[in-house]
């Protein structure tokens, strides 16, 4: 922002207070319109996030008195005509000096008793705007990562997990300025923008965090013990996070503003939780579906005839079997699989396997004899030696 806007802001027009607003006036004005304009209440919205910047700009120094009277005594100053910026020669109240001069601290030229007073007025300009300017930037918080591990039924369903997490947060000792009394002070290398810019060749720039704040805009005149001047701290919490139904194993998933809190009013970050699911002993899972393989007697596979199959969760279903249902064939129970995105369910895909008994008794062992002279014509492996002749 340049120093003409600073100038042509008018604070208690953004808190919408008289100018001779008491202090308790300007207070809860300023809460009224930061909760109002929050980030945090305003997801997404730019504009919303513009106005808080400013409501904090203007807050920082009306709620201060002695900035509030060095703000008001500028504006007078301005207002009436003190300064007269470009105008050439002195007299009639006007010095003949350049409001880059004023801000950057440089001596006022011209005549008419201006000796030494472009200096201070730089001080008291470069310190009120750039501290406030600094401390109502937001900054976003950092992004959690972790792992959580379900069993095979609570990633089919869903569930409810205790996760406990470690970042960085606010120091409580310092209040999150890294300063042991609060008071830390303008960077001066980035005047508390907290970015450095650099020239890369062929007349472009290139901005980059600024090494001796590392893009906080301040340094702390007494480092905390605590944080050591970074204005955070490891903070660990444990907190309650819903794993939707239907994550998959090594799925990672996205929860939006769980991560660290932001400073300053910025918006916390995000986290990632990178799932992990157990086997189950019976259900398996393709997709959204859930797989299951059935035993079969030789009778049921040959004559056909109904089984029941276990669900996940669930009663069982019943299945008609086709008669001269070969082994591995799949057959499809709709609805009973995985839940999907859209809230429903994938399908349960049973597949058939014949089993052959270990022991028989004598008159299964009669009844098979049976069946094989009665078949005996029949040769299963004839049309695997045709094709293996033909290749």
């Amino acid at each position: 922002m340049s120093t003409k806007d600073f100038l042509e802001k008018d604070y208690y027009k953004v808190l919408g207070v008289p100018k001779d607003a008491t202090e308790a006036e300007i207070k809860k004005a300023y809460r009224k319109l930061a909760r109002e304009n929050h980030p945090d209440a305003n997801k997404g919205d730019a504009k919303a996030e513009e106005r808080f910047k400013e409501i904090s700009e203007a807050n920082d120094v009306l709620a201060d008195p002695k900035r509030r009277k060095e703000y008001d005594d500028a504006r007078a100053l301005f207002a009436n005509g003190g300064f007269r910026p470009g105008a050439g020669g002195a007299g009639g109240g006007s010095f003949n000096f350049d409001l880059g001069d004023l801000f950057g601290g440089a001596q006022g030229g011209g005549g008419g008793g201006t000796g030494g007073f472009g200096g201070g007025l730089g001080d008291v300009f470069g310190g009120l705007f750039n501290r406030g300017a600094t401390r109502t930037q937001p900054r976003r918080g950092q992004d959690i990562e972790s792992e959580v591990s379900l069993n095979f039924t609570e990633a089919v369903d869903g569930a409810t997990v205790p996760l406990r997490m470690s970042s960085s947060a606010a120091c409580k000792a310092c209040s999150g300025t890294g300063d042991k009394n609060g008071t830390p002070r303008v960077c001066p290398t980035c005047v508390g923008t907290g970015q450095v810019s650099h020239g890369s060749g062929g007349g472009f720039s290139m901005t980059d965090p600024c090494p001796d704040c590392k893009g906080r805009g301040l340094i702390p005149e007494n480092p905390c013990d605590v944080c050591h001047g970074s204005g955070r701290a490891k903070s660990s919490r444990t907190m309650q996070v819903r794993i939707p139904a239907g994550v998959s194993d090594g799925q990672r998933i996205r929860l939006r503003g769980k991560g660290a809190p932001g400073e300053r009013g910025g918006p916390n970050g995000d986290l990632y939780v990178v799932v992990h699911v157990g086997t189950h002993p019976v259900f398996g899972r393709k997709d959204d579906n859930l797989t299951v393989t059935v035993p079969v007697s030789f009778p049921e596979a040959v004559l056909g005839g109904e089984i029941k199959v276990p669900t996940l969760g669930g009663p069982p279903v019943t299945l008609k079997l086709p008669p001269g249902t070969p082994n591995g064939r799949t057959m499809r129970a709709r609805g009973k699989g995985a839940v999907r995105k859209d809230g429903t369910r994938g399908d349960l895909l049973v597949t058939v396997e014949v089993t052959v008994p270990k022991d028989l008794g004598d008159k299964a062992r009669e009844a098979l004899q049976t069946y094989r002279e009665a078949t005996a014509d029949h040769d299963p492996r004839a049309e695997l030696f045709q094709a293996a002749k033909g290749a």
